[in-house]
């Protein structure tokens, strides 16, 4: 009988061909780059990278809009040692008059590899959080810090072979996936530019790799952890417990996972800088060097891995349309980061508290803080949340002087007021019969598999929830963020069975926090914190130490004639209670000094939730594990 194609054995031929073809085509437009991390210590890392090219001008750019930090944070002015040559022959290049990542390069012909040397400081840049990127023990590598990539192209079109090499006896954690190791040296299988900078590197002298996934579950997690010191390393039974129950919870919550395995990324040390960036596959997270150890310190740093692990369904797989950038060079939108950051901080302290890494009464308290804050955050009258999201570029670095008034990265706090109400909203139209659960498991379900990623706008998040609980919640989200307001929004709080009041019993948060950073907060009485040295970190407009001509940057030299400090000043608000006279804080401002009289007679006043019996305790349900 005659086929009307090709016999079976002339089409697997052709397909042999065709395969064999693809990859010498891949082999030659694929990118290598190698690291040397041996100078980590020291902060430098070593790059070199071997570019396919061709002949006359080429135009190279180096990663400026990163992911995860939603502004254009690619570290250029680290990049230093820029080398580059053809054929053995160095060339000259030429950057960009205008745009400061773009090299200009002119080719010679018959040359097909263009070799670029360059090095990456990593001092002063740490995943785009600030500060050093190394230590002495560990080190951090964010891929973006040390490459470039051919101009205009899309970053899912260009492959690169990486590999690295480290420092002896260190060992490494990374979501990419490893071709070969030999020695101190790391190679890994061809990736898109994409996966690359998606995926970061840890390693150090001290390392430990934890297997978080049960027997017969998929797809696998790992716990990789490195430190300063070894000790630190000391992860306990019930943390471990707790993280596995992390895994098991996301999965009840959003019902699939969009990655083919996952590595939480763990770094611990004072002397790193702190972050913590998302990514598909790996989350890579800074905690202080005892955080394990300390009680205090756990606390504190308890909800920044859920909240890391909860973006790789909301942030990565599902991502705001004007985040979904086809490479690093084009401006990035952060209209709805209020969903990418607020969902993400709502889910990330709900899913501590339902994991076990925290109790319920340190979310409350948490919670409590969070919406005392917003609640003083004089800004919010002149400047709507979705402002604060479109100015991530100038917000991110600005300090702490002036904030109050100034407005800072708040899409993450009070987005978590707002789901937090959205939340209760669900639970009150539907009778308890639905809530934000529902919402998550449709909008970040879909089928599990390899990382992509699914954009929205704002109607796709508004259709959504309508499918969960028909109500108008176009009108409600615009005016919670497009709109200005004299108050936070503590709807979700109260519906949730619960209400916000101050008193003079200590924050457990903010006690902590004192107790480790050295300061005082004095924000809901005086209307302002200061350092251990007395400087005042930020003064609150509309405060009775601003209406007394306080302001931040000042110093804070004697309460009532004795010198300052925290128990000083608590005491005097004290005894103002009862004696009704003002204080008296004597400052120094720019080498004068000056004495100022705050009238002020209510002590102190520290944020906690206090329960409303005759309304249903929603919040409590909320906390609820999904599992058993």
């Amino acid at each position: 009988m005659r086929s009307g194609g090709l016999r079976w054995w002339d089409r697997s031929s052709v397909l042999f061909c065709f395969i064999l073809l693809a990859a010498a085509s891949l082999a030659a437009q694929t990118i290598r780059l190698h690291v040397d991390l041996t100078d980590a210590p020291r902060n430098i890392y070593h790059a070199h990278l071997q570019i396919p090219a061709h002949a006359g001008e080429m135009r190279l750019v180096f990663p400026k809009w990163i992911p995860g930090n939603h502004r254009p944070s690619g570290p250029i002015g680290a990049l230093t040692g820029i080398h580059m040559e053809a054929a053995g022959h160095a060339l000259a290049w030429q950057r960009d008059a205008v745009d400061m990542y773009e090299f200009h390069v002119s080719v010679p012909a018959g040359v097909d590899i263009l070799d670029v040397s360059l090095d990456a400081i990593t001092t002063l840049d740490s995943a785009g959080g600030g500060g050093p990127a190394a230590s002495s023990n560990l080190l951090d590598l964010n891929w973006n810090a040390v490459l470039l990539y051919p101009q205009g192209a899309k970053s899912d079109d260009v492959t690169f072979t990486p590999s690295v090499t480290l420092p002896a006896g260190w060992k490494f954690g990374t979501a990419l996936p490893v071709a070969r190791t030999t020695g101190n040296e790391v190679e890994f299988a061809p990736v898109s530019l994409t996966t690359l900078i998606d995926s970061p590197l840890i390693a150090g002298a001290h390392c430990r790799k934890i297997e978080l996934t049960k027997a017969g579950d998929a797809p696998l997690h790992w716990m990789d952890v490195v430190a300063d010191a070894e000790p630190d390393l000391a992860m306990t039974s019930q943390d471990v417990a707790a993280y596995q129950k992390l895994i098991a919870e996301t999965g009840a919550l959003f019902g699939s996972r969009h990655y083919r395995q996952y590595h939480f990324l763990l770094t611990l040390s004072d002397q790193v800088g702190g972050h913590g960036l998302e990514h598909h596959e790996s989350n890579d997270s800074v905690e202080a060097e005892r955080a394990l150890l300390d009680p205090d310190l756990h606390m504190l740093y308890a909800d920044l891995v859920p909240h890391e692990f909860t973006h790789s369904w909301n942030g990565k797989y599902r991502r705001p349309a004007g985040l979904a950038t086809p490479n690093y060079q084009e401006p990035m939108i952060g209209d709805l980061l209020w969903v990418y950051e607020g969902l993400t901080q709502y889910l990330g302290t709900v899913l501590a508290a339902r994991s076990g890494l925290w109790t319920d009464e340190q979310y409350r308290e948490a919670l409590a803080g969070t919406a005392a804050a917003l609640d003083h955050r004089a800004g919010r009258t002149w400047r709507p949340l979705e402002d604060t999201a479109r100015s991530v570029q100038t917000l991110r670095m600005m300090g702490s002087q002036w904030q109050n008034w100034r407005r800072g990265l708040d899409y993450y706090p009070e987005g978590e007021l707002i789901w937090l109400e959205v939340d209760a909203i669900i639970r009150q139209q539907t009778h308890g019969q639905r809530s934000l659960n529902d919402f998550c498991r449709r909008f970040h379900g879909g089928e599990s598999g390899p990382p992509k990623v699914v954009p929205y706008t704002f109607d796709d998040v508004v259709r959504t929830l309508n499918e969960v609980a028909p109500y108008d919640w176009a009108g409600l989200l615009r005016e919670r963020v497009a709109a200005t307001s004299t108050h936070a929004p503590l709807g979700g709080i109260e519906d949730g069975g619960w209400k916000l009041v101050y008193n003079d019993k200590p924050n457990l948060f903010t006690k902590a926090e004192e107790k480790l950073a050295k300061f005082g907060d004095f924000s809901y009485s005086l209307g302002f914190t200061a350092s251990e040295d007395g400087k005042l970190d930020d003064v609150i407009v509309g405060s009775p130490a601003y209406r007394s001509g306080l302001g931040p940057g000042m110093k804070l030299v004697a309460v009532n004639g004795r010198k300052w400090s925290p128990p000083v000043l608590r005491a005097a608000l004290k005894s103002a209670q009862g004696s009704g006279q003002p204080m008296e804080l004597l400052v120094e401002n720019a080498q004068f000094f000056k004495t100022y009289s705050v009238a002020y007679h209510d002590g102190e006043k520290n944020p906690h939730l206090e329960r409303v019996p005759e309304r249903p305790n929603l919040l409590g349900y909320i906390l609820k594990p999904l599992t058993h």
